[in-house]
Order: C-alpha cells, then structure tokens, then sequence
C-alpha cells in the first residue's frame, strides 16, 4: 500500500513520513521546500519538489498511484496570511482542491487532511469541541476550515473518504524555532542557548500542547479508522506558559530569566481541546505527557547545538 505525503519535508509530516515507513507503507512525498529541510526526507521515500498548486501534481499521481493521500503541505503562519490573504487561499483551499482532483482522477481510497484548532476562533468554552461554533480570526482560520467542506463534498460525489484532524498547539523535534514556530520550539531553543525568556502578557494565558509523535500516530491510524470524520487531535489539557517554563527549567536543570511583554493583538487568552472523539473513533489517545515530549525536544536541540 502507498501513501503520498504532501509537506512529508516539514516537521510535523517528515514524522508521518517516518512512521509510514516503520509500519510497511510505501510512501512517496510533496514538498516545494519552502518551510521544509532536505534533511528531513526519509532516505526511503520518494521525493518530488513540486509545490502543490503545480499542475505537474497530475504527473505524479499518475506515476505512483497511491492508495492514500496524507495532506499537510500549507501555508500555516497566521501573520502571513493577514499580509496575502489571497496566497493563502491559494495555497490552503486551490493547493487542497488540485490535490483531491489529483486524487480523484487517480483512484485514491483515501484522504487525511491536516485542519486546525484555527477554525474555531475564540473559544466559547472549554474544552472546544468539534460542535463548537466556527468563527475563525484570521485568513489562515478560514483557509483551513474551507477544505472540510471540498472533502464531504468529494466523499458524496465520489465516494472518496477522509478524516480530517483539527491540532491543537504541536510541538516536538524539527520544528524551526526561527520560523513561525510554536512557544516551546523558541523556548527550547533559547534554553539551550541558556538566553531569556519573553512572555506575551502575565503568562497565566494557557494552550493545549500536542507532541509531534502522538500527532503523526494519529494520522497513521486514520488509514484505516475514523472515516469521514472529522477529529480534535489534543491533550484535552490546559497548560499555562508560566506552567511550560517550570517545565522546561527542570527537564534542563536551568533557571532562565523572563520577561513579561505587553499581550499580542489577537491572542487568545485560553484554549484547550476536547479529544472525546479521536478516542471513540479512531481509538486514538495521546502517549506522551508534556513532561515526557519536552525531555525528548530539548535532547533534540542540545544535540543539534
């Protein structure tokens, strides 16, 4: 069985890639290398360096033919998508809709589509789940929520199936910390470097932080569980920055200064996700508690100063 990865450089799908691989699937991967590193691809997977509103997509599912379809390929900086709201929507909706007719010319069983917590905009309460109402702040927000309604549709049209995933905060190795990276890859890395810390706000604002490991496992069992669904992918826990720095100071038996800075414009102040349904339908559940996730990506980092 083949699976196609789009973004299988980046950092959450080179773990997908990976864990494809380990459990005996073929894979072959997107990626046009904008976010993602060359040193990332799975030595035995197939590369192709298209991005994913290219028409040669076509040439390439027709050449592998795969079974399935692991969609992660974005554009997914939020600041970006205020300043070219319309590369957005046409990476994230036209790059989506070029794949799944790609797809669909080509006999894929299968789709897997990386959604986001995004969607929902600021929570009406906790935790957030997938009922929750649909109100998104920002270009991005709405570029990913699009799709899901292109992939019932196909499904209705087509018969093509899919499962969609909604992410809550992901964090863990490969992800670039000077890039638009999350809070823990910068706070990691500025542990490592042993410089400050800086705080948004008072640092009481809380996330809900999902290791990369847990996240790629998800998606490996949506190839054969949850179809047609579409799935909060979380901790159902709410963790607070100034909680993740505790954290982070014991897993690197360091005392890093901090400095609180005025709240960012549009932040949210508190979120977590409910993950009741990826434990009912796809018999998924998280392995890795903070503690755990942030010990591996700070031995990743400390290996890579």
């Amino acid at each position: 069985m083949k699976v196609l990865v789009t973004g299988g450089a980046g950092f959450i799908g080179s773990h997908i890639v990976d864990q494809c691989i380990a459990a005996g699937y073929q894979v072959c991967i997107i990626d046009d290398l904008s976010t993602g590193k060359t040193e990332q691809i799975h030595p035995n997977a197939v590369f192709y360096e298209l991005g994913i509103t290219s028409n040669e997509i076509y040439d390439v599912f027709a050449e592998e033919k795969p079974d399935f379809l692991i969609h992660h390929a974005a554009q997914s900086s939020v600041p970006a998508s205020l300043k070219d709201a319309v590369g957005d929507a046409q990476t994230n909706i036209v790059g989506t809709v070029n794949l799944l007719e790609a797809a669909r010319m080509n006999g894929v069983r299968k789709v897997i589509y990386a959604s986001s917590a995004a969607v929902y905009g600021e929570p009406q309460y906790m935790g957030v789940d997938e009922d929750h109402p649909k109100q998104p702040l920002s270009p991005y927000g709405i570029s990913k929520y699009v799709p899901e309604f292109y992939l019932r549709t196909y499904y209705h049209l087509y018969g093509m199936r899919y499962t969609a995933f909604r992410y809550a905060n992901v964090y863990g190795e490969r992800q670039d910390p000077k890039g638009e990276g999350g809070v823990v890859s910068i706070f990691v890395d500025r542990a490592v470097e042993g410089k400050e810390l800086v705080v948004f706000g008072d640092g009481q604002q809380t996330r809900d932080f999902i290791y990369v490991e847990d996240v790629a496992r998800a998606n490996v069992m949506a190839l054969t569980a949850g179809d047609n669904q579409i799935m909060n992918i979380s901790t159902n826990e709410k963790t607070s920055v100034n909680r993740l720095i505790e954290l982070l100071n014991q897993a690197a038996g360091t005392s890093l200064p901090v400095r609180y800075a005025e709240p960012r414009e549009g932040d949210i102040l508190h979120s977590y996700l409910d993950n009741a349904k990826a434990k009912e339908r796809l018999g998924w559940q998280p392995r890795y508690s903070l503690e755990q996730g942030l010990e591996k990506t700070l031995r990743f980092y400390q290996t890579k100063s």
